[in-house]
């Protein structure tokens, strides 16, 4: 039996979307001959904990946790955790003040201090202080184990350090997995960084990508991107495409008997665009009350409280529910009971959106109920389409998004909803078996099934500008050649 050392930030008992991707693989590999040790983050401070998820990893799967030692940091997510549980158990009305608050200008103006004084201290991000422990852990286990390859999945992109710097003391290979566009797209704490350091970090990216075995991607154009920004470290027989996926086969559709139509959203809403959402749902109210009082939308999740003070001040808090974030089983139980499912998207003021697609989005399709699309034009909307989902509307459009929930609501009212559900053969390529599958040819140090093929699909819109035309790492290397051509002419004058 081969076998791999995962690197795996985040691991159960954690339950945040970035957990499922390893855990599915961690499970199916296995049956395909190899066997996996895990090595993961050890806290107490889960962004989302769930226990229950333990009892989904194997068994024999060795997973060794090491302690990132950053008092700050463990200061920082207690103090958001308690922020946190205090709003998740006040009344609506209580954390919509709450929240308010929380935004006023003295209190904004401090955290815009803290959060960049972090940007300009952390690097490659604010996971700094698990390297060297994670380093330590996974040298001492190949010496133990002698595994085949390592793989690292990022963010955060401190695990792809970890992998390099494991290669370099043991000589094993290296696979790398984007599960977002790190470094492409533009977070928060991307925007709040000096231009020194984000050259720092690209310019220690493109060493790491230049000496993996394999790098994987989600999507065409997310390689594309990479391709084109860190030129000269790719080359097409080492990129493989693997999208995210579900684990085990697609529910039957059975509509649950209620008396309003339950749309349900279930995960994170900070950095997803809901706006144009709620202001179709108050248009919908207004024009058509007795329509609009049979629909319920349920969002279950962390940070739900602006949505909530928004609803309030919209007068449709009658029709929007909010609850806290939960556990992975009782969102299951939540899904089962909705009669449709909702999936947003990404501000077009992130760079890279287009590139985004809710990990939730795959659990959806493994669930086979209606899917509500409420999005720009990005991998998600894309997705959708490959499999079928007609109930997509465009995230500008107040008219489409209220078409679209008439649309709903007139299949529940007629006992048609199974005809919304996504084509079930289409939604098969995403099963966690083809997906494990792939990964083992990355593995394994083969070229993928379906070769990239560079220049075969365009940048997206808001990368355009600043990839379009070059690379990054290009620009880098031609300024400093012509600083070194140029100094020696300096000297002789």
């Amino acid at each position: 039996m081969r076998s791999v050392i995962m690197i795996a930030y985040s691991f159960p008992p954690e339950g945040n979307a970035g957990v499922y991707r390893p855990l599915r693989f961690v499970r199916h590999l296995p049956a395909m001959g190899w066997n996996a040790s895990v090595v993961a983050l050890d806290t107490h401070c889960y962004e989302r904990y769930d226990p229950d998820l333990l009892d989904l990893v194997p068994s024999d799967t060795e997973v060794i946790r090491v302690r990132s030692r950053d008092p700050w940091q463990s200061i920082q997510m207690r103090r958001a955790q308690r922020i946190q549980k205090k709003h998740t158990c006040a009344p609506v009305k209580t954390s919509a003040r709450n929240h308010v608050a929380q935004q006023a200008p003295v209190r904004s103006f401090l955290r815009e201090v803290v959060h960049r004084a972090e940007a300009w201290c952390y690097h490659p991000d604010m996971a700094m202080c698990w390297i060297r422990p994670a380093v330590k852990v996974a040298v001492e286990i190949s010496a133990r184990k002698r595994p085949d390859v390592i793989w690292a999945t990022a963010g955060p992109v401190s695990s792809f350090v970890v992998a390099q710097r494991v290669s370099q003391r043991t000589g094993i290979p290296y696979v790398l997995d984007f599960r977002d566009p790190w470094t492409i797209m533009c977070t928060e704490f991307d925007a709040r960084r000096p231009a020194w350091a984000t050259h720092m970090d690209r310019r220690a990216l493109y060493q790491i990508l230049k000496g993996a075995q394999a790098v994987i991607f989600r999507y065409d154009a997310e390689a594309e991107c990479y391709w084109r920004a860190y030129q000269g470290t790719l080359d097409a027989s080492r990129i493989h495409i693997i999208p995210n996926g579900y684990e085990g086969t697609i529910d039957g559709f059975v509509a649950p008997e209620r008396d309003k139509c339950t749309i349900l959203y279930t995960g994170t809403l900070s950095s997803y665009r809901y706006d144009t959402l709620l202001y179709a749902l108050a248009e919908l109210k207004k024009s058509d009350p007795d329509q609009a009082k049979r629909l319920h939308l349920l969002f279950v999740g962390e940070e739900t409280e602006a949505l909530a003070a928004k609803a309030v001040a919209l007068n449709i808090s009658d029709i929007v529910e909010t609850m806290g974030p939960t556990s992975h089983a009782e969102s299951i139980r939540l899904q089962q009971e909705a009669h449709a499912l909702l999936i947003l998207g990404r501000p077009p003021t992130m760079r890279g959106y287009e590139l985004l697609a809710g990990a939730k989005l795959y659990g959806y399709l493994k669930t086979g109920r209606p899917i509500v699309g409420v999005l720009p034009l990005d991998e998600t909307k894309k997705t959708l389409s490959r499999v079928g989902v007609s109930t997509v509307a465009d995230v500008n459009s107040l008219a489409e998004i209220t078409a679209v929930l008439r649309h709903l609501l007139d299949a529940w009212s007629s006992g048609t909803l199974s005809s919304l559900v996504p084509n079930r053969i289409a939604c098969e390529v995403y099963s966690a078996a083809r997906q494990t599958a792939a990964l083992v040819r990355a593995l394994e140090g083969v070229s993928a099934v379906e070769a990239f093929i560079p220049g075969s699909v365009e940048i997206p819109p808001s990368l355009r500008e600043e990839i379009g035309n070059g690379g990054w790492m290009t620009r880098v290397f031609s300024k400093r050649l012509r600083a070194l051509s140029a100094a020696p002419r300096k000297m002789s004058r």
